[in-house]
């Protein structure tokens, strides 16, 4: 698939195939139910972490997992919790090496962010609450932002 120096024959498209999605983990929590359900004064505040994972699980194949965490709290009482990681199996195909972590950690989970955020959705209107629509998602600020860390951690990318 490369000429020897990692880079794809002339004229070969590059590919990105997705072979499979599914929910790693899911946890929803509503630990003051039923007082969480009652009417609020104010509107909670909600407080949401994403975060990208990537491995390589064959030639050409990579898991990605994107990892969501939120909280839901009015005052000191939190409404509810979930976390998510929700992960898809990608082939990559023809892809010059210096693209192949942007394309992995930025186009993949843009990918897969509509189902995660519909899970989502959905376990917080099952937990009794209005369903929470996440705002999209910068994926290509998120890749930048931890390039940055891990270079000021002395990390490799």
């Amino acid at each position: 698939m490369t000429n020897g120096n990692g880079t794809p024959p002339e004229g070969a498209p590059p590919q990105l195939n997705v072979l499979a999605q599914y929910t790693k983990d899911l946890s929803f929590e509503n630990p003051n139910a039923p007082a969480s359900l009652a009417p609020q004064q104010q509107q909670p505040a909600i407080n949401i972490q994403i975060n990208v994972g990537a491995n390589n699980v064959g030639e050409n194949e990579y898991e990605v997992t994107l990892s969501i965490e939120g909280k839901a709290e009015s005052g000191s009482s939190v409404l509810f919790s979930f976390e998510l990681a929700y992960a898809g199996v990608f082939r990559v195909l023809n892809v010059p090496q210096e693209n192949l972590h942007p394309l992995i950690m930025i186009e993949c989970p843009r990918l897969l962010f509509p189902f995660a955020r519909e899970i989502i959705a959905s376990a917080v209107r099952d937990g009794g609450f209005p369903p929470l629509m996440l705002d999209p998602v910068d994926f290509i600020g998120l890749y930048r932002q931890n390039l940055e860390r891990a270079q000021q951690q002395g990390q490799p990318s």
